[in-house]
């Protein structure tokens, strides 16, 4: 007697197992090695001895009940069987970059990977993709940025191909006027008046093409006044060289002076602090310039990105937020002669004015700081970015003094520009910080 559930888990025996099933019933008996063979889902022929011919109607008798049992299994235990690791990981991969991007607004997102994709980098730069954009056109029509804004290789390639095809093309209409002209049968010929003279195959005419472009002129090759064609063709690749010259030099001289390489003198420290001065809840960070040449009407301004989800339920990504650097009192406008400590002071507006020690450990945010100037040699506007995660964030801990006097001068000790220590201070967060003043004011 064999039934469908001599190969199904335990837990499933007493609730699937069915006389009526097509495989509860055979007229022949398994041998223990047979009975094996089926638990584990394939039967192998063995050689047998005489008798093959007459089991052999059995065992395929066998065979098509196995079948039959191996498909019913397979559909009962569809439902119950895990997920495939590729249909597995796909749901995996959007549930958790819509957990990455709410943070802790819903409480039931767990996720293997703690680490959050960063909004901007430590060194500035936007992880940002733009993708299925149509209408490419406008690129074209601003060539100027796109080239400026060609990687080095990119652009390098451009500038070479431009001055390359150029040649090339007035080479070989170069050559072309003079076969028309049957000047390459008669370049030896003295008494021959040519319009474009010791041209003689693609090669000369290349050569002549470049030298009256880069106007080098050897003197052995040149355009005679024997036919205005070839003044007007001068004359065309003249202007165009010109123009070649102007678009590819000016490119080039904005994408080696652009203010972002300034950018890379001007530092940041590595960690936020939250600590308290004059009694009130601050956000501190530092910033400092490496070069003696000042930034020139330098501005700082902070931006706070984070998810989070409305009262009606509307999920809204990367959402940014202005933290307040002392607008109002012209705190944001700096010297930036010496390391710069910047203050937030968190207050009722701030959106760190429900955030706690233990809270922070929690939030999914990114502070994105944005330091702007006027770079005092070329007069050119700069602009450096950085960023704090929520674990750049330290909570209790102060930045170390970097300035000391030494003969007559202040000396700045960049060894010490991130340098923190720790201070005792209550974990509360500042609203908590005013209710438990206000409760413990006297009316």
């Amino acid at each position: 007697m064999i039934t469908n559930c001599s190969s199904r888990p335990p837990s499933q025996e007493g609730s699937q197992c069915q006389p009526e099933s097509p495989c509860s019933q055979s007229s022949q008996v398994l041998t223990p090695a047979e009975h094996d063979l089926l638990q584990q889902g394939t039967i192998q022929e063995v050689p047998l001895g005489p008798a093959e011919d007459t089991l052999k109607p059995l065992h395929m008798h066998r065979n098509r009940h196995f079948k039959r049992f191996s498909s019913q299994r397979q559909s009962t235990l569809r439902g119950s069987m895990p997920l495939a690791p590729t249909e597995k990981r796909h749901g995996a991969k959007s549930f958790r970059r819509r957990c990455k991007l709410l943070g802790d607004e819903q409480p039931l997102c767990v996720t293997t990977n703690n680490q959050r994709q960063r909004y901007v980098t430590k060194d500035g730069k936007c992880r940002v993709n733009l993708g299925h954009i149509k209408d490419k056109s406008r690129f074209i029509s601003d060539i100027f940025t796109t080239l400026v804004d060609l990687k080095y290789v990119w652009f390098l390639l451009v500038f070479t191909a431009c001055y390359i095809l150029t040649w090339m093309s007035f080479g070989g209409i170069y050559f072309l006027g003079a076969w028309l002209r049957d000047d390459i049968a008669h370049v030896h010929d003295s008494q021959w008046q040519a319009c474009f003279e010791n041209v003689d195959s693609f090669l000369s005419a290349l050569l002549l093409s470049l030298e009256s472009q880069r106007t080098i002129g050897y003197g052995t090759r040149r355009v005679t006044a024997n036919c205005p064609e070839g003044v007007v063709l001068l004359m065309s690749q003249s202007i165009t060289g010109s123009i070649i010259d102007a678009v590819m030099v000016g490119c080039m001289f904005v994408k080696i002076s652009r203010p972002q390489q300034r950018a890379q003198t001007l530092i940041f420290s590595k960690h936020c602090v939250i600590c308290e001065r004059d009694e009130k809840l601050c956000l501190l960070f530092r910033i400092g310039d490496l070069r003696e040449s000042h930034m020139v009407d330098a501005k700082i301004r902070a931006k706070l990105i984070k998810s989070r989800q409305t009262k009606e339920g509307e999920f809204i990504p990367l959402e940014q937020s202005e933290i307040n650097l002392g607008y109002d009192t012209g705190g944001d406008r700096l010297l930036l002669v010496e390391p710069q400590t910047i203050t937030h002071i968190i207050n009722d507006s701030s959106p760190f004015w429900e955030v706690g020690a233990k809270r922070l450990k929690r939030e999914i945010l990114e502070i994105i700081v944005i330091l702007e100037g006027i770079v005092e040699a070329s007069g050119m506007t700069c602009q450096a970015r950085t960023s704090y995660t929520q674990d750049e964030i330290l909570w209790g801990h102060r930045f170390a003094s970097c300035i000391s006097l030494e003969k007559g001068a202040f000396l700045v000790d960049y060894s010490g520009f991130d340098k923190t220590f720790e201070v005792q201070m209550c974990p509360l967060s500042a609203r908590d910080r005013s209710r438990a003043k206000d409760e413990d004011s006297p009316l």
